[in-house]
């Protein structure tokens, strides 16, 4: 299976409009998680970037992924792009 980037963007005020769907959203990536889809995933320090890695059988998995997220179906992700990634260590 082919490995990917994700990078995307924080809406303004995230720890307070993440709040409702803060839940929902770590449920399901715990769930990618068990699967062995997700690697990892979080915001950078200054909660402006969101950014992961998955490994899965293409680009278009990883992308019903994230837009099936709470945090893009709500606005609390407001762009994303994903990348294919080889991993030389």
């Amino acid at each position: 299976m082919a490995k990917y980037v994700m990078w995307g963007s924080y809406c303004e005020d995230v720890l307070e409009k993440r709040t409702p769907y803060r839940q929902d959203h770590l449920d399901g990536l715990a769930k990618q998680k068990e699967l062995g889809i997700l690697i990892t995933l979080g915001p950078t320090k200054d909660l402006t970037k969101v950014f992961a890695i998955y490994e899965a059988e293409d680009e278009v998995t990883v992308k019903e992924l994230i837009e099936g997220d709470p945090y893009w179906q709500n606005g609390i992700w407001t762009e994303y792009s994903v990348t294919e990634w080889i991993q030389a260590i």
